[in-house]
């Protein structure tokens, strides 16, 4: 189960140990894990014996599927529903389970993704017809990648480089559909890791100072592999670094169209990251509450003050949601809301236009990406402590918050 959690620890490893310290207690066993992201040293005493292994597996978000299963299996083993030998065969069970959708849906799903992405870069016609040929290819690619799991560990590289050609080669002659960048950045969007910028910052503000500055330099590798990839692209197309300017085209897209931009983003988030489909009309009502709170704050307020609240809301609220049985774990009820909050893409904007020379829009993006990271992490950490039951432990739902 420590190994699963582990792998599955895309939003940070806070409630890890927790989790596995109240499960085998359960089991008449103590428990204590030491955590880095990529790898777990877990301790376990019986009657006065200890033993203890080393496990290790990169953090992703990639089969949440897993992660959903594995809430029930944890309750009953809390709750002296489930002995030892039946939730090992349980566990066994969900490891080895295969994905809820053939490779053909998380392909749509990837592309979906980042369709409904798309107006949030650029609301225009011409952004949405690039992304969704960008997003094809980023897409084949990453299912190709599934099948080939030793190109896993480039594959941000390749894809980033496979996209600055074709934007650069196809989509990005006239600069009336705005910058490259721009055009590229929705069919990116699946790799930049926001997400883990935004849990090492969470970490790091509730204490877990290794695991988070681990994670922090982590996510930046992969910002930067997705950078160069971009600058690769155009040295082999033999372009300027000048051409990544970061203009934004004249609207044109009419606001149902916006509307429903986020309902195939959802329905790509379930998709592309094996979410169980029967949670959409939740997620998808999570996902408009975190964008229409984000603009009325922000309007109010600015836009760092406008994320950090939306950020609050949405944690205090998948947090309550997760305190009920049924409910699914607070990492897949989070995602889809925490992709809206775009932090990932500020990162790629500044190093890309850094590299085209244009140092003071550069510098500003970066300075907006500590921001807006540092405000999504504050947020989601106070919004989850605001939401906390003032006596957990009486509280038999609380435990399943933590799965």
């Amino acid at each position: 189960m420590t190994g699963l959690l582990l792998r599955s620890s895309g939003e940070g490893a806070v409630n890890v140990e927790h989790t596995v310290r109240h499960t085998a207690r359960a089991l008449g066993a103590d428990a204590s894990v030491l955590l880095v992201p990529d790898a777990a040293a877990l301790t376990v005493t019986v009657r006065g014996e200890a033993r203890t292994v080393t496990l290790r597996g990169v953090p992703e978000v990639f089969r949440l599927d897993q992660v959903v299963a594995l809430k029930p299996l944890v309750q009953d083993v809390r709750a002296g529903r489930t002995g030892l030998a039946e939730a090992h065969r349980g566990l066994v069970a969900i490891e080895t389970s295969p994905p809820p959708y053939p490779w053909w849906l998380k392909l749509l799903g990837i592309v979906l993704f980042t369709l409904g992405f798309a107006p949030l870069m650029q609301s225009t016609w011409y952004e949405v017809g690039a992304t969704a040929v960008l997003g094809s290819v980023s897409a084949v690619l990453a299912v190709t990648a599934d099948r080939f799991p030793r190109y896993a560990p480039v594959l941000p590289l390749v894809v980033s480089t496979t996209v600055s050609v074709i934007t650069v080669e196809v989509f990005a002659r006239d600069t009336a559909h705005g910058g490259p960048v721009l055009l590229m950045l929705p069919a990116l969007f699946f790799f930049v890791p926001g997400d883990y910028l935004s849990a090492a910052t969470a970490e790091l503000a509730a204490g877990f100072i290794t695991t988070g500055a681990i994670r922090l330099v982590y996510a930046a590798f992969l910002l930067v592999q997705l950078y160069v990839g971009v600058l690769l692209g155009l040295y082999l197309t033999g372009t300027s670094t000048r051409a990544l300017f970061d203009v934004a085209a004249a609207s044109d897209l009419p606001r149902w169209a916006l509307f429903l931009s986020w309902i195939v983003f959802t329905a790509g988030t379930l998709l592309a990251f094996a979410i169980p489909f029967r949670l959409l009309p939740l997620l998808l009502a999570l996902v408009y509450v975190t964008v229409g709170v984000q603009s009325l704050a922000t309007k109010a307020i600015g836009e760092t003050g406008g994320t950090f609240v939306a950020a609050a809301v949405l944690a205090a609220v998948t947090t309550r949601l997760t305190l009920r049985p049924k409910q699914p774990p607070r990492l897949v009820l989070l995602l889809p809301g925490f992709f809206t909050l775009t932090v990932g893409s500020l990162g790629m904007r500044g190093l890309t236009t850094l590299a085209g020379g244009y140092v003071i829009e550069g510098f500003r993006d970066l300075l907006k990406l500590v921001t807006i990271v540092t405000a999504i992490a504050v947020g989601l950490v106070l919004g989850a402590v605001l939401a906390q039951p003032a006596h957990p432990a009486r509280r038999g739902g609380h435990l399943s918050s933590e799965t």
